[in-house]
């Protein structure tokens, strides 16, 4: 039986955690390496970091933080922000990350997932999706190769924490980078990220179905509810969740609990 997966995401800026709604009016949430062993603690199957610090030297930067989680974290952890190269995805995981996450460098050189997965594997390569929703719904479609047209919601692919468009389907993005070797997607809805209204179920969804890879769903989670739905309603692997945990509104275990009483098998 697949278990579906909690995992705390710490967004690091200048080596502290912080919390903002869409990457703006970023609070302090405290320091990465006690919160990760707290969430570890608490039954956290993985966490994620994303370094959000802006910096010319982001190599060293995340590669540090990777040395500080390594001696005391014993739950895989993957690292993303500053992940260009191979190089830069070595030293990060000589210095203890079980994963790299890359976004932006993958969506300037798609090449890149295909280098990475050919050196570390897939299962190291994991690609982050920024994506929003388009004003307007995207004509009648099919992306689910049934041969059945329907309406669908279109969603565009961001960098730049979610405010520059590249001019891409998030959903096709997916299939692409998958194709090209990423052995997970990290997908986050930057229409709903901070705003605890819950995660963008439909694009999930469509992400979901789209892709023979986990999918960790990401943006929006307030309620233990929320995550339920991004299981059951979303299709997803995992969930990944931030406010919720770090300012002490629910605990790993809480939320874990909830979604065994939904029936969704997790690990306790």
């Amino acid at each position: 039986m697949l278990l579906r997966r909690v995992i705390p995401c710490l967004d690091v800026d200048k080596g502290r955690v912080v919390k903002g709604v869409e990457f703006v009016n970023l609070r302090d949430a405290g320091d990465p390496v006690e919160l990760a062993v707290r969430y570890q603690d608490e039954g956290a199957d993985e966490i994620v970091f994303l370094d959000i610090t802006a910096s010319h030297e982001k190599r060293e930067t995340v590669a540090r933080l990777a040395r500080r989680c390594a001696d005391d974290l014993f739950i895989p952890f993957t690292i993303g922000g500053g992940v260009r190269t191979v190089e830069d995805a070595q030293a990060v995981l000589d210095a203890g990350a079980d994963k790299v996450s890359v976004n932006s460098a993958a969506v300037a050189r798609p090449e890149l997932l295909s280098e990475l997965a050919g050196v570390f594997g897939a299962q190291c390569a994991v690609l982050a999706i920024d994506a929003r929703r388009d004003p307007d719904d995207g004509p009648e479609t099919d992306r689910s190769g049934a041969g059945t047209a329907r309406p669908l919601a279109h969603y565009g692919v961001y960098v730049n924490g979610g405010r520059t468009p590249v001019g891409r389907d998030a959903i096709e993005w997916a299939r692409e980078g998958v194709e090209r070797g990423a052995g997970e997607i990290l997908l986050t809805s930057m229409d709903r990220d901070g705003t605890e209204d819950g995660y963008e179920l439909s694009l999930t969804r469509e992400v979901s179905d789209a892709v023979d890879v986990p999918v960790i769903a990401s943006g929006g989670a307030g309620t233990l509810d929320h995550l339920v739905d991004a299981v059951e309603k979303g299709g997803a692997d995992a969930v990944l969740c931030a406010s919720i945990f770090h300012y002490g509104q629910y605990t790993v275990r809480q939320a874990k609990e909830r979604m065994r009483e939904a029936g969704i098998p997790v690990r306790l």
